[in-house]
């Protein structure tokens, strides 16, 4: 029987790990992460999963210690499987399998290496992205590719929507590649690296609005940082606003020149943008709480536009 030591976590995790038990893999020891309690947990829970497979689960702070990879090294691997586990894992690490060390990552490599693909695809205004299986090298999301699987993102997709859309490809892929790996078929095909570029992680702050953006790029920033995820957000009158849902409206901006600013119509929140089109806001929360247009403090309340700061580059 095949062998693998797998470090998994969120969504991507489970249903890899459940690929591989379902394909007859074992699966002697299973690296993942505690859970955060302030972390939105809008995923599937890969302990959860092993231990009702009786899988030997381990959830280290730091992986690459000689004890771990000896552990690993004692499971006496065919594979090493990453499904989107944080942690960098050490090049001796990438020696423990006997036939490979191979990665899931949210992109359709080359393209949005490093962290946050998903949120990245969606800021830089992308129709698709998907889910790649390559082998692994010390270089992060540098070696050759197995096999990937597009999966579209639509005009107003939030992060979470195109998050479980990268899900299930991953799971398509790792269906269908497994069997090839197994029997040494699995293409290898190597990356050009100058076909895309590696991208950082993002952080709360990242979520702060700059409205000297397009309407288009503020709808991308609202929508990629979308709640469960910790949301776009501004400042007006000494308070703040989060934007959690938008839409670019087929009208064009009232209040072209005291643009950007927002409004309301209709009894609907807007904002007017610097390029002429406007955001229709289909929810802003004030301090957590959802507000309605009629239901503004009065800081807030005023039959003329409210002049947005710029403020500085999300």
């Amino acid at each position: 029987m095949t062998r693998a030591v797998v470090f998994a976590y969120s969504e991507v995790g489970v249903r890899c790990v459940r690929e591989l038990l379902s394909q007859g893999m074992q699966i002697p020891l299973l690296f993942t992460h505690a859970d955060d309690p302030l972390e939105s947990q809008w995923f599937g829970s890969v302990r959860q999963l092993a231990d009702a497979h009786g899988l030997r689960v381990e959830t280290p702070e730091n992986p690459n210690t000689p004890e771990w990879i000896a552990a690993g090294a004692a499971a006496d691997p065919d594979f090493l499987f990453s499904f989107y586990y944080r942690y960098m894992l050490d090049k001796a690490w990438l020696r423990v399998p006997r036939r490979g060390a191979l990665n899931v990552h949210g992109s359709l490599l080359p393209k949005y290496r490093g962290r946050a693909p998903v949120h990245w695809a969606i800021l830089k205004g992308e129709t698709e992205t998907g889910a790649s299986l390559h082998y692994m090298e010390e270089k992060p999301d540098a070696g050759a590719l197995v096999d990937s699987q597009a999966v579209p993102i639509l005009e107003n997709d939030t992060a979470l929507e195109v998050s479980l859309k990268v899900a299930a490809a991953a799971e398509q892929v790792l269906r269908r590649s497994l069997p090839k790996l197994v029997d040494g078929s699995a293409p290898a095909r190597p990356l050009d690296l100058a076909e895309g570029a590696y991208f950082g992680r993002r952080r709360p702050e990242d979520g702060r609005i700059d409205w000297r953006c397009p309407a288009r790029a503020v709808h991308d920033l609202v929508r990629a940082v979308a709640p469960p995820f910790p949301g776009a957000f501004t400042e007006l009158n000494g308070c703040r606003l989060a934007i959690l849902e938008t839409r670019v409206d087929a009208q064009t901006a009232r209040y072209p020149a005291e643009a950007p600013c927002l409004y309301v119509a209709d009894g609907e929140w807007y904002a007017d943008c610097v390029d002429g089109r406007r955001l229709r806001i289909v929810r802003l929360a004030i301090n957590g709480e959802p507000v309605a247009p009629g239901e503004a403090p009065p800081a807030l309340l005023s039959r003329q536009p409210l002049r947005l700061s710029c403020g500085e580059l999300f």
